[in-house]
């Protein structure tokens, strides 16, 4: 098959169009010919090499996968050839107390498919658990199929299970322009909440309130901080959506209402933030990380895309064999929402 690897860790010139083994799937698996696979920042961590975390070369990225069932293992009861899917990306156990109690991210065996050891959908094919199968939205392309499982579930989890966001609360998403902001934003209104997203630039705002935004900042050109006061009349926000890490994070401390939570998910702009710890004790805040989320919570998302209240944004569609030039998009952010790879 055709597949996207590196043998090296470095810039996108290390990614390799080439031919590689097609997968064997065991017993419990389901092979998938890959229709359309969308781009995360966990590709770039990975192709770039993470300090203390080893990736087995040569490797294949890609979480977030859609496509058609070809086989499927010989105890596989759910699913069947021809089967139109989508992957959830989260591999786990499923025997631990963690995977049982439906917190498979606490899962010591959890993997993300097409993340540190897991070859991923840069390919033609891939294999993967039959747990780990979930039918497309009916009337949903491939592409846009491929654009909602890890960011929508990351936003969920971030917003719902770890925020606990509710009708009253004000919520501020950062980001606002890349994959899981965008689905933050759409998860945030489905549950009653008033957005202020902030992004790099005006084009990115305006979409944002396509999405459902109430308000806009931009903070390449306002005062964040400032804006924020004046938008919220000096209360701050009740949840603080963020994945940018760096400076910006140790600003936000200081717009969060009294009770408010900050949850992260990201570092985009830096792994290293100060805190001054008195904001934190003084107004009660909570800080939060979130990673991936609960299998389950994926079901209620494909519930929500059927039903229309919440919608894949993808920005731009690449063939596979042009992976690298659309991983400088992702690293540019020269996006709103997700970049997709088609084969």
């Amino acid at each position: 098959m055709k597949a996207i690897r590196f043998h090296e860790y470095g810039g996108p010139e290390v990614l390799r169009y080439e031919d590689a083994p097609e997968p064997a799937i065991a017993p419990h698996e389901v092979l998938v010919k890959v229709k359309a696979c969308a781009l995360n920042h966990l590709d770039l961590w990975c192709r770039k090499g993470m300090l203390g975390i080893t990736v087995p070369l040569p490797h294949i990225s890609g979480s977030d996968i859609a496509g058609e069932v070809t086989a499927v293992g010989s105890i596989v009861t759910r699913i069947t050839p021809g089967q139109r899917v989508v992957v959830s990306p989260g591999v786990s156990c499923g025997q631990c107390i963690h995977c049982l109690s439906g917190r498979d991210t606490a899962c010591r065996a959890y993997e993300i498919v097409g993340g540190y050891r897991i070859d991923g959908g840069y390919a033609e094919y891939v294999k993967v658990p039959e747990v780990n199968i979930l039918p497309i939205p009916e009337g949903m392309s491939f592409e846009h199929a491929a654009a909602f499982p890890l960011t929508f579930l990351t936003a969920w989890n971030m917003l719902v299970n770890l925020a606990h966001i509710k009708r009253s609360d004000e919520v501020l998403v950062m980001g606002a322009g890349s994959g899981v902001g965008s689905a933050a934003i759409q998860i945030a209104k489905l549950f009653g909440a008033r957005v202020i997203a902030a992004a790099g630039s005006d084009e990115k705002l305006d979409k944002a309130k396509g999405l459902g935004a109430d308000h806009g900042i931009n903070y390449t050109g306002q005062d964040l901080i400032a804006e924020v006061r004046r938008l919220t009349a000096k209360r701050g926000v009740d949840i603080i959506f963020e994945n940018v890490g760096g400076a910006v994070f140790e600003k936000l401390i200081l717009v969060l209402a009294i009770g408010g939570r900050l949850v992260t998910c990201g570092a985009t702009a830096g792994h290293l933030a100060q805190t001054d710890i008195r904001y934190l004790f003084m107004r009660q805040a909570s800080i939060m990380g979130g990673f991936m989320g609960p299998k389950s919570d994926l079901l209620r998302i494909v519930q929500e895309m059927t039903r229309g209240t919440l919608k894949p944004v993808v920005d731009r569609v690449f063939p596979l064999q042009d992976a690298a030039e659309a991983q400088r998009a992702m690293e540019d952010r020269r996006l709103f929402g997700k970049l997709v790879l088609v084969m």
